[in-house]
């Protein structure tokens, strides 16, 4: 079963055909000058109000400087995905630029950076490039335009006489001048009122293998990431958290913290979902690490629910058999207990943590009409709102500057905002407290891991009819879990009927199947989040592994058996798995003893992986030997 997260409606108007020119503006320069663009999209999208229907005030997307550098700015957040290349790639093909001179900036909070689809700023849902393809090439090819101009009116020749490589105008005459010399010039001349865009024959670096603008900076180590980032003055803060969500904190020692070398202060804080706990502040992260170890803390977890791992299954695992939850697909199953062959499965799947490479950190900076955040976010609209919330603020009086982040695989973009929302807390705190100066938040491993906004546990039980032809006659189907969605901005579009769309996305297709699909949605004192693939992470083993012990049963080719389900629908299915079958040898290649072949086909995000693997069980365990992977974007 396959949900959108994104609206295609509002990605169309927004994209699809191209950014009238009232959309692109030129910004003010920087003080050294050059050319500078940005864009601004209409508030069109399943969050916007009717009044928000109008052009957001332009940022800067460009940058072409005298001495012919381009920046572009980033309007997603860099966390090892690569959009620090690819988006800047998009400017530079339009452009026609060099692209040793290319530069990346990552964009701080602000509504001319929201996702056009989403209406937000975010990095999520795996749609960075396919919402900004249009948008961005578009920057590039009206900047082209007007250096072409700029140049064509001190040759006093005309725009078509002229053409551009590796950023550098040419003129008809020999004539030649660099982006960065024409770039004042070309601030000065209109915007085009359309631009045309290339086609992919003409591409000279989409598509093609870049060297990573930030390949060097970071195999160096001289890439700083958010966790890098301390400013002057700035003080160190770990916190004690709770041992149970949302528990708070009855005593501690604060004199035994203080007593540590470089300690500085030792507050009591407000803490996510109603919690309570300790701030230690310190000169630098060892001392306040070890201030947080001397404070001996005691917990009142009485007025909150305590779940325990073991109780939670054997609950979940008596959901998944009885009857009932809400309907997510309807099929008939009353040939179930007549089926010649009968499959029956339960799969349980544990909480995961997403344990990025860089651990959870943010600097906040109060004054006392506006505030500063450094951290590398995700979600820049929803953090700056939920920071203004807890200030008193408005959202503009909130700036976030994004930073580069090491990983987040979803946890850096949480609708609660909790890690960015304890750190306003803390520095709410501090100021109370009547201190001044900015605080630098850092969770260790342990408190990540520990921290929550998990990917939920979940339990599935499957029941398959199988005929005497080998035909899947009935198959039921229920999941139990907690909904990603409920209680987030993302409800109303996402849970439908008491069905969250991200729990049972994957499940039925691309297979013609008799599903009736049901979900228990369960309420636990565990906050939960997306993970990596979000629903596909466990719909993907679940369907593909079954599909096989169906193919088992009825003695047919797991790929022919899977080509067969899916009739003549789903070719970007067929054609991946057909790929990956062709590109292995799959069927015609000679494995040795004890080695097996395996198959499965999965979309998620609007791709399409197939994979065909060469496996064996070593002394009781799988062995991979290879993988050949089909790909349909």
């Amino acid at each position: 079963m396959h949900f959108d997260w994104i609206d295609r409606a509002a990605l169309a108007r927004s994209a699809g055909a191209g950014l009238s020119r009232r959309g692109f503006l030129k910004t003010a320069g920087a003080a050294t000058g050059g050319l500078v663009l940005g864009f601004a999209l209409p508030g069109a999208h399943r969050f916007a109000q009717a009044a928000d229907a109008k052009l957001h005030a332009p940022n800067a997307f460009l940058r072409i400087a005298p001495d012919n550098t381009v920046t572009v700015i980033v309007n997603r957040l860099e966390f090892g995905q690569g959009v620090h290349t690819s988006l800047p790639m998009l400017i530079a093909e339009e452009l026609d630029a060099d692209w040793s001179q290319m530069r990346g900036e990552l964009a701080p909070a602000g509504d001319a950076y929201k996702d056009p689809a989403f209406g937000i700023q975010i990095t999520g849902g795996s749609g960075s490039i396919a919402r900004g393809f249009t948008q961005y090439r578009e920057i590039g090819a009206r900047a082209r335009a007007m250096l072409i101009a700029a140049a064509a009116e001190q040759w006093k020749v005309t725009p078509s006489q002229c053409t551009t490589s590796k950023g550098m105008v040419l003129g008809p005459n020999g004539q030649k001048a660099t982006y960065g010399a024409l770039a004042d010039a070309a601030m000065k001349q209109p915007m085009p009122a359309a631009v045309v865009l290339k086609e992919p024959k003409q591409f000279r670096y989409i598509g093609k293998p870049m060297r990573r603008i930030d390949a060097r900076a970071k195999s160096s180590g001289r890439q700083q990431f958010g966790i890098d980032f301390k400013p002057e003055n700035a003080l160190t803060v770990v916190v004690a958290r709770p041992p149970v969500f949302g528990a708070k904190v009855t005593k501690f020692d604060a004199a035994a913290a203080r007593a540590v070398k470089g300690v500085v202060d030792v507050l009591e804080v407000d803490l996510d979902r109603g919690a309570r706990g300790v701030a230690v502040f310190a000169t630098g992260y060892w001392p306040a690490k070890q201030g947080r170890e001397a404070l001996q803390a005691e917990w009142d977890s009485s007025a909150v629910e305590k779940v325990s791992s073991a109780q939670q299954l054997e609950t979940y695992r008596k959901l998944a058999k009885a009857p009932g939850g809400a309907v997510a697909r309807q099929a008939d199953v009353s040939k179930l207990g007549t089926a010649a062959h009968k499959i029956s499965a339960v799969y349980e799947f544990p909480y995961l943590a997403h344990a990025p490479m860089e651990p959870l950190n943010c600097v906040v900076d109060l004054k006392d009409d506006a505030c500063v955040i450094w951290a590398g976010t995700q979600f820049q609209t929803v953090d700056q709102q939920v920071a203004a919330g807890l200030l008193g603020l408005k959202p503009e009086q909130v700036t976030i500057n994004t930073m580069m982040a090491g990983g987040g695989f979803g946890r850096r973009a949480v609708p609660a905002s909790d890690w960015i929302g304890d750190a306003v807390r803390i520095a709410r705190a501090w100021r109370s407290a009547g201190k001044r100066g900015p605080v630098k938040v850092v969770w260790s491993r342990e408190d990540d891991i520990r921290g929550g906004y998990y990917r939920p546990s979940y339990v599935h039980r499957a029941d398959i009819g199988i005929d005497a032809n080998g035909q899947i006659a009935a198959w039921d189907h229920k999941i139990v879990g907690q909904s990603i969605m409920a209680g987030t901005l993302f409800e109303p579009m996402m849970v439908k009927n008491g069905v969250d769309g991200t729990t049972i996305e994957g499940m039925g297709e691309p297979y013609a199947v008799p599903m009736n699909l049901s979900v228990e949605g369960v309420k636990q004192n565990v906050p939960v989040l997306w993970w990596r693939s979000v629903g596909s992470t466990h719909t993907a083993y679940v369907m593909e592994t079954l599909i096989d012990e169906a193919a088992h049963v009825a003695k047919v080719d797991p790929v022919a058996y899977r080509k067969k389900l899916m009739g003549e629908k789903h070719a970007r299915h067929r054609a991946a798995l057909d790929l990956a079958v062709a590109k292995s040898g799959y069927g015609t290649k000679k494995l040795p003893k004890g080695h097996a072949p395996g198959a499965a086909v999965h979309e998620s995000f609007g791709s399409v992986v197939a994979y065909v693997v060469e496996a064996s069980v070593v002394d009781g365990a799988p062995r991979l030997h290879r993988a050949v992977a089909g790909v349909h974007c």
